[in-house]
């Protein structure tokens, strides 16, 4: 170990600096004082005889040494926390983390009930949701960083092989209308009166507007025939926007339950036609999977997927993360002599 030109300290440093984009700020993420990364940096470059950095600008830019050096330090740091977890699971759930992924849909109306439920059955169990875009999510994953996730957009093609990509339930999008909208007092609307309203809607290039227009052409439903009043950020801005009586909206389901149960937004039915998407659960099978991702996945997550759809496949799912867990935790003999 003392012939290794780096510590781990030091690839922290290099990974908080490339993160933050200067010496003083990732010195204030780390809780140490610049001078001391400053000195951290140069020892590490006097070491390996090659310059990590860019000096020449305002902020600090890797070099070509600099970027090989940080993409293999960040898979150490990974294989690092990975073993720390393994060491708290023998624990036996009386303590550890578990860290669920999620797109934004699926972690804002979603993840926090399972959660939820999963805290109350494992209460010294440290739960981390990060909700970001369903690539970033699939990426994450893939690296190890988090142990599994729910999805509703398109996985990156690259990582198709390294996945395990499981369909985990349907998401049924509904059209909601302003409760004071003549369409309102209507059983339900044909597709041709869709193209009468004006649509407030995501950016156009966001990944759940891009999904949820997806799925409308599949229902024969031509998004580039809608008058669009506005775009926003969220769908909680977009609920707002409908209930305020500025345009129509297709939302999840899952997003409007609580603004249907106070009647505050109409939910008005297509004839014929019923918009519905997969959500994916996503995990890396290749990766040590902890025992509270375990529990997880065999007690948590077939309560919330679909009803009758695809338990088999949910099934094999647990049976591979139960697997990959005792694989990892196994040491392996060997016969060599």
């Amino acid at each position: 170990m003392s012939d290794l030109p780096f510590t781990l300290d030091q690839l922290r440093i290099l990974k908080a600096i490339a993160v933050e984009g200067s010496f003083k700020r990732a010195a204030d993420s780390l809780y140490v004082s610049q001078p001391a990364v400053s000195l951290q940096v140069q020892n590490l470059e006097r070491q390996l005889d090659v310059p990590l950095f860019d000096r020449g600008g305002r902020r600090a830019q890797l070099t070509e040494a600099g970027h090989l050096l940080l993409s293999y330090g960040e898979k150490i740091l990974s294989l690092c926390q990975e073993t720390c977890r393994a060491i708290e699971d023998l624990q036996n759930l009386q303590g550890g983390t578990l860290i669920v992924g999620a797109s934004q849909t699926t972690g804002t109306y979603l993840l926090p009930r399972m959660i939820g439920q999963f805290r109350q059955k494992y209460p010294d169990v440290a739960v981390q949701l990060h909700v970001h875009s369903t690539r970033r999510t699939a990426w994450s994953v893939a690296n190890g960083q988090v142990d599994l996730a729910i999805i509703g957009g398109e996985i990156p093609g690259e990582l198709a092989e390294s996945l395990e990509i499981i369909p985990y339930a349907e998401d049924e999008l509904a059209l909601i209308l302003p409760v004071f909208h003549p369409f309102a007092k209507l059983e339900t609307i044909q597709k041709e009166d869709l193209y009468k309203l004006q649509f407030i809607a995501l950016d156009s290039q966001s990944t759940i507007r891009k999904v949820i227009d997806q799925v409308l052409a599949r229902c024969e439903i031509d998004t580039r025939r809608f008058k669009f009043e506005m775009e926003l950020n969220s769908i909680e801005a977009i609920k707002n926007a409908v209930q305020s009586g500025l345009g129509a909206a297709f939302v999840s389901t899952s997003a409007i339950a609580k603004e249907l149960q106070m009647g505050v937004l109409h939910c008005t039915p297509i004839e014929g036609v019923v918009v519905k998407r997969t959500l994916w659960l996503i995990f890396n099978p290749n990766r040590y999977r902890s025992k509270a991702a375990e529990a997880f996945s065999q007690e948590i997550l077939p309560q919330f997927s679909t009803p009758e759809w695809n338990h088999d496949m949910l099934k094999s799912s647990q049976k591979k993360l139960v697997a990959n867990t005792l694989d990892a935790a196994t040491p392996t003999s060997s016969n060599d002599g």
